[in-house]
């Protein structure tokens, strides 16, 4: 029985061994849906602007003089991504980044500089 459980962390070990390259492929993959999410100038300036604190839809579409229909679209992608988030003031929603988002924010201003 001894043996077993020797031998069982022992395969634990060389699988995680084996799932690094894995683990690292995932990683990349993650890294460039997000990536595609900022590919857009428009929600990269959401993002950028979202780095001052949270904001109401309408004030964004005033921002940029966009439409509401194509401001939410924007956020849409954005939340699906993990980018933004979202709280609902009565009828009204107020977007904010997330630890993700704001990590992102970081690496576009270091590319910036």
């Amino acid at each position: 029985m001894t043996t077993s459980i020797l031998n069982k962390k022992k395969a634990t070990k060389t699988s995680k061994v084996k799932n690094k390259p894995l683990l690292r492929a995932k990683t990349m993959q993650r890294a460039a849906i997000l990536f595609k999410h900022l590919s857009d100038p428009t929600r990269l300036q959401v993002v950028t602007l979202l780095t001052e604190g949270e904001r109401h839809v309408g004030g964004l579409c005033d921002q940029f003089n966009m439409s509401q229909p194509a401001v939410s679209h924007h956020l849409a992608l954005l939340r699906l991504g993990g980018i933004v988030d979202r709280r609902r003031q009565g009828k009204n929603y107020f977007y904010s980044l997330t630890d993700t988002g704001y990590r992102l924010t970081k690496i576009v201003k270091g590319v910036g500089r």
